[in-house]
């Protein structure tokens, strides 16, 4: 691909804010894709798996054989999963257990902060460039492990929140919910470095 055309983003269209992503990766140049059938996943450059409910997008994504369409796109096209989308990359997922696509080396707890009412804005370090990054939490999960292949890129109370293995990202808290954009370009960056490489 030459680097001066738009990268092609899908955003797994669903449910939870995809429009709120799409926003950000059209604010950075990107070209947004919402994708709610299993061919559209076809010539992007990489997705978006948004917040919403884990089990509601298993339930979905099992209709079709898109379940089966996605976990053979993930395991070798740069995915960012935040909040539910980061329980379904997990290789674990507790309280409950869960089904998952299994690609991302980690083990996370569902609703681990509480409720919804439990919801919080929280302002943290992280090792992207520009300073505190703000961080929206709802009902999020909490990653509890981690293998040696990933990057932990924020923490909060000593768990990461933001991190990455090779082409797959991961956040426990909603970027697109921020007027901040360094997360969503660090995912287009990873998304370019994988092109490259």
């Amino acid at each position: 691909m030459n680097a001066t055309q738009p990268l092609r983003i899908g955003v797994l269209a669903i449910q939870g804010d995809y429009d709120a992503h799409a926003t950000a990766l059209n604010e950075l140049g990107a070209q947004s894709i919402l994708v709610r059938k299993p061919d559209q996943l076809t010539g992007l450059d990489g997705l978006i798996i948004p917040g919403g409910e884990s089990t509601t997008f298993l339930k979905f994504l099992e209709r079709d054989g898109f379940l089966k369409s996605l976990q053979s796109f993930v395991q070798t096209t740069p995915t960012f999963g935040t909040c539910a989308g980061c329980i379904l990359l997990a290789k674990e997922v507790q309280h409950p257990h869960q089904e998952s696509l299994a690609v991302l080396d980690a083990t996370v707890e569902r609703n681990a902060y509480g409720r919804q009412i439990d919801s919080a804005i929280y302002n943290g370090e992280t090792s992207l460039p520009g300073g505190p990054l703000e961080m929206v939490y709802i009902r999020a999960p909490r990653i509890t492990r981690t293998g040696p292949a990933v990057r932990t890129l924020a923490e909060r109370d000593g768990f990461p929140v933001l991190v990455e293995q090779g082409h797959l990202m991961a956040a426990t808290f909603h970027p697109e919910l921020s007027s901040d954009r360094r997360v969503h370009q660090h995912f287009l960056d990873l998304v370019r470095n994988h092109q490259s490489a």
